[in-house]
């Protein structure tokens, strides 16, 4: 078994979207995968978030010339291969925008600070060519509904759909969104994102935690007009909402077998589904969001239905935090993969280590080590992935280094 039975599988499961069937779990139980418990195993994810939004890790600013921007980005492949990470998951997308020749959304203004111009040279073609040069896995990441963290269509670039199309997007908390609950905007967004896969041999598609936008506490994303329409036969909004981004996780995988069969699928969600006082299927967490609530996103049903190829929920708390522990959640995590194939990934929380802001345990460089042994226990994790490429690099307090020492001694090569 692999991963097209189960892209298969979310294909059939398009046509009962509202049911709330699980899979087969004797199907599912021929693709369980294999442990890895040293650090030499042959197959073990080990990913870096490289981050564009706001020009977090690169671009290190906008309106560098097409060669420094090229350096830059070679630079931060040469850091996965100098730490032996196998994989980069670079952010394409990063809001209603392209860091490739698409034709369906604009440049993004990270590149050359102005939304639309033209960067003079193609950044994903390039990142892929080289991420498989190097021996690196290069994952397009993609964040389907931000349009832009200021409010006004106005200001977008005069060709940006959601400009030309205003009545796709909503107002909230001082930002722009596209409404997910507007069948038009989810053929759109899908069509946006498939066009980078159509274009480049990548390795993944990767989306993060954003669906519906986190609460904004006083305020209310207005899908009225929607809900009137399109939410007919539901229990209720929330249910609804669900039901818009179960759509589009089932679609998106179903085009993305279309579009480059082998390709794997994967979401990085909000490391809390539910907390066990909301839920008995959830985790022993106390966390303040909880993914099926409040972003409408049922990310352990995409899980348990095998509608991922692998989940990499952020699981950014430290061992003994309190309201969300990462020795507690980790296994709950691995619970909710077993016997389904679906592959699982750690996010761990890099950019905390040092940082003078966070807890003691985050100032203690083997805090991360620390992770990955207990992940050791866990047959169904399959590796992890860091944020971000800004501190792989830099690595303040040495937690990265530490990492490298302790678990990775010897290349390894991503699942399959």
């Amino acid at each position: 078994m692999g991963r097209l039975p189960r892209r298969a599988f979310a294909v059939a499961a398009l046509a009962t979207l509202s049911g709330f069937g699980t899979a087969g779990d004797a199907a599912a139980a021929q693709d369980t995968a294999a442990p890895h418990r040293s650090a030499a195993a042959p197959r073990a994810m080990r990913g870096m978030w490289l981050a564009t939004a706001s020009n977090r890790d690169w671009p290190s600013r906008t309106g560098l010339s097409p060669a420094l921007q090229r350096a830059e980005l070679l630079a931060h492949l040469d850091t996965a291969v100098r730490l032996r990470l196998n994989a980069v998951f670079l952010q394409v997308r990063p809001a209603a925008d392209a860091l490739w020749p698409s034709p369906y959304e604009p440049w993004s203004r990270y590149l050359t600070g102005v939304q639309g111009g033209d960067p003079g040279w193609d950044p994903l073609g390039t990142a892929v060519r080289e991420a498989h040069a190097r021996g690196l896995e290069l994952h397009a990441w993609f964040n389907p509904y931000r349009v832009s963290g200021q409010p006004d269509p106005g200001r977008l670039a005069p060709s940006h759909p959601a400009r030309l199309h205003p009545d796709w997007t909503v107002r909230y908390g001082g930002k722009l969104y596209y409404n997910p609950g507007l069948p038009p905007v989810r053929t759109f967004v899908r069509a946006a994102m498939l066009d980078a896969v159509r274009r480049y041999p990548v390795d993944g598609v990767h989306w993060d935690d954003y669906f519906y936008p986190y609460p904004v506490r006083g305020e209310r994303f207005d899908d009225d007009a929607a809900y009137a329409e399109h939410g007919a036969g539901f229990p209720g909004r929330a249910a609804w909402r669900r039901h818009n981004i179960d759509r589009l996780v089932l679609e998106m995988a179903a085009g993305i077998r279309k579009a480059r069969p082998g390709v794997r699928f994967g979401i990085s969600p909000f490391g809390v589904w539910r907390n066990a006082s909301t839920d008995p299927l959830g985790s022993p967490t106390r966390a303040g969001v909880e993914t099926y609530d409040d972003l409408y996103a049922d990310t352990r049903k995409w899980v348990r239905e095998r509608w991922v190829d692998y989940i990499c929920p952020q699981l950014y708390w430290n061992i003994g935090f309190a309201a969300a522990d990462y020795a507690q959640l980790l296994p709950w995590w691995a619970r909710v993969a077993r016997g389904t194939g679906v592959q699982l990934y750690a996010g761990e929380a890099l950019y905390k280590a040092g940082d003078p802001a966070q807890p003691a345990a985050w100032q203690d460089p083997a805090e991360l080590s620390r992770h990955l042994a207990l992940a050791r226990s866990q047959p169904e994790v399959r590796g992890h992935v860091f944020f971000a490429a800004s501190e792989a690099r830099a690595d303040r307090i040495g937690a990265m280094a530490r990492v490298v020492a302790d678990h990775y001694r010897q290349p390894a090569k991503p699942p399959l």
